[in-house]
């Protein structure tokens, strides 16, 4: 039941029900002849001069009762042509309403499904709560199975063996029922506190993307699609306009995609919500008698034994019918959101399917961009001496978006805690400073803090973080250009979502441990100190000596290679790396990582064990801190324990934005078209 509400409660608004909001829906419920929600005393001043408009345009309504937008008529058309010929239906085809409040721009919808006064509403088929970010929605079936929900009615196209096949004449009397809701099931959560509740169907048209445009080669081409829904169920139009957008008025002609036929498909769907149709009997829609049932109809259960058995049991289900012709509507007797999504997902495969040339997916992506462990202390020019973009050119980019400061550094207008650097600029971590040389060689500084972004003129972005597990401090770096990564032809359950998700969740942190302090420095003492020149096999590129291990001018991802068995290693490097223990390797790693060439070859003493009972102990230390790696969990093993893997020294999770998830359209170009 709604909310109950105290009597001055009809002059406060609460959260984001926003007075413009509230009037501009007063007045379209007002258009349409049903009652609003009670303005605040003084606050209606301008009712009693559009009153005679309004009137004006019921007239004209009545008028024209018979009058249906142009997308609305395309569908009746489709009803005329597959149902008027059913003698079993009386020459009656039901008719779309023709007087509906239509959500003519995004927004309406949510403010429609939560009374003003109020910051919840709850029916017998959801619960609806005024948060922050607007409004949740909680339906009270969130379903997972799909086994016995599809039917399709037998209008000519073939009926999929794995679907139930419903009479056009049973269709038909389901269309009636489900445009003839019970008054319970039109009012609105709107006026829900209201003295008189408005009682009406709402209407969003959607104008779903089917080919996505390609420049030079196609251009972006949608089909049109209409929801009718009973008042009470207005949050499904609220959650599927924050999927798919707002199309707009379908009255008016730059909302008709016939009069745009180079972007419009061709194609036309519906869906209409009628949670009501479970309550219906085989009986009264016309199904036959299991005497007078085919074998499909007794297999389908599309037939009754007793006069009393429900339409599909009692359980919610979807009813499509379409035709070559390119209209497809369906009926879906549930408040999931979800079946809502699914079926425009499907009707847009629908149009897909018929145009050719393209394709509707389940699919996700995202944008990824790397993300680096970069310790204590990081300058890019010194890992990426190509780079070459200035701060000049960055400045000259940016434009009156970055406020030049005295010291050679900007700082965005619109983001205060975005800071532009130059190319040179060192951050020092523990000093917790950026310093660089400007151009009259003087030696510059700001002070580096938690919370701020570094950007360089290459884009490189550099942050001062502390991890979740309380560790110490870290600089991350985050690349400047992102990948895009596509998860095409994804089965439900394929990790669609899951590209987009960061997997730090996954990671976790434990200490590195050493065997016997002074033997195991050794042996990574032999590692750093023998010649890699020879290790190929071919001959080609043995040298007489390589780069040492702790060279400037070899990178971590450079050790990680020349520590790995390789095919192009001859055998006996190759045995010989089988040779090092797995945790002796890992500290080679985690010592490139930390090392500082200052060190020289003195680099022991900056790594230490705790003494435990006049004994060395095995936990190692760097800088008098516990030595942590990060490890990744990946699955179980037989035995239930964590499947894990260590991760690269300066490892970090990446940085992605959700680009799609599950309805993706796309198109195979040719290259020689792009």
């Amino acid at each position: 039941m709604p909310v109950s509400s105290s009597p001055n409660q009809a002059n406060t608004y609460h959260g984001d029900a926003e007075p413009q909001l509230v009037a501009y829906l007063n007045l379209k419920l007002r258009e349409i002849a049903q009652p609003g929600f009670p303005a605040p005393v003084g606050s209606d001043t301008l009712a009693p001069l559009v009153d005679h408009f309004l009137a004006l345009s019921r007239e004209k309504d009545r008028a024209l009762a018979r009058h249906l937008c142009p997308i609305d008529q395309r569908l009746q058309n489709f009803l005329y042509d597959n149902l008027d010929d059913r003698p079993d239906l009386q020459g009656e085809v039901p008719r779309l309403p023709a007087t509906t409040l239509v959500l003519d721009r995004p927004g309406l919808a949510r403010g429609l499904s939560i009374p003003p006064d109020a910051d919840e509403h709850r029916s017998d088929i959801l619960s609806s709560h005024r948060v922050r970010q607007g409004v949740l929605h909680n339906p009270r079936a969130d379903r997972r199975t799909t086994q016995g929900i599809f039917h399709i009615a037998d209008f000519g196209v073939p009926v999929p063996d794995d679907k139930k096949a419903v009479p056009p004449a049973v269709f038909g009397r389901l269309l009636r029922h489900a445009l003839n809701p019970p008054p319970e099931l039109l009012r609105l959560p709107f006026t829900a506190t209201a003295p008189a509740p408005a009682e009406c169907f709402v209407t969003l048209h959607l104008r779903p993307v089917v080919t996505p445009e390609v420049p030079g080669f196609t251009p972006l081409r949608s089909m049109e699609t209409r929801l009718f829904a009973p008042g009470a169920l207005v949050a499904n139009l609220d959650f599927l306009e924050r999927i798919f957008g707002n199309a707009g008025d379908p009255h008016l002609p730059e909302n008709d995609a016939a009069l745009d036929p180079a972007h419009w498909t061709g194609h036309s769907g519906c869906v209409i919500l009628a949670t009501h149709l479970v309550t219906l009997t085989k009986r009264e829609l016309g199904l036959p008698p299991w005497d007078h049932a085919t074998p499909r109809q007794r297999r389908d259960g599309m037939c009754w034994q007793t006069p009393e058995e429900l339409y599909n049991d009692g359980v919610a289900f979807k009813l499509t019918a379409r035709d070559t012709s390119g209209v497809m509507m369906t009926l879906i007797a549930d408040n999931y959101f979800g079946y809502c999504k699914k079926e425009v997902k499907a009707q847009i495969s629908f149009a897909a399917n018929l145009l050719g040339q393209c394709e509707e997916e389940h699919a996700g992506g995202a944008i990824v961009f790397p993300c680096y462990d970069l310790g204590e202390d990081f300058q890019l020019a010194r890992h990426l001496a190509i780079v070459n973009h200035t701060f000049p050119e960055a400045l000259a980019l940016l434009g009156e978006r970055a406020e030049l400061q005295p010291a050679g550094w900007a700082r965005d207008r619109r983001y205060p805690n975005i800071c532009y650097v130059p190319r040179d600029a060192f951050f020092a971590l523990r000093a917790q400073t950026i310093t660089w040389t400007d151009a009259a060689g003087v030696r510059q500084s700001i002070k580096l803090l938690p919370r701020h972004t570094y950007v360089l003129p290459s884009g490189y972005k550099v942050e001062m973080v502390r991890p979740e597990d309380g560790r110490r401090w870290r600089l991350r770096g985050t690349t400047a250009e992102g990948l895009l990564c596509h998860k095409p032809s994804t089965v439900s359950g394929g990790g669609k979502s899951e590209i987009s998700k960061s997997i730090a969740d996954a990671i976790f942190t434990a200490p590195n441990f050493v065997s016997d302090p002074a033997r195991d420095f050794d042996v990574i003492d032999a590692i750093l100190k023998r010649e890699y020149g020879p290790r190929f096999r071919d001959p080609a590129f043995r040298k007489p000596d390589g780069r040492p291990v702790l060279s400037p001018e070899r990178s971590l991802g450079s050790v990680v290679k020349l520590l790995s068995q390789s095919p192009d290693y001859n055998d006996e490097y190759n045995d010989w790396l089988g040779t090092i223990p797995r945790y002796i390797r890992d500290l080679v790693l985690l010592l490139k990582r930390v090392y500082k060439p200052e060190w020289g070859d003195d680099w022991r003493k900056y790594f230490t064990v705790d003494t435990i009972n006049g004994r060395p102990g095995n936990e190692l230390k760097f800088m008098g801190e516990k030595a942590m790696t990060h490890f990744l969990r990946v699955g179980f093993t037989p035995d239930g324990g964590w499947r894990t893997f260590s991760l690269r020294k300066d490892f970090h999770p990446a940085v992605k934005i959700q680009v799609e998830d599950d309805i993706t359209a796309s198109i195979v170009v040719p290259a020689r078209g792009l």
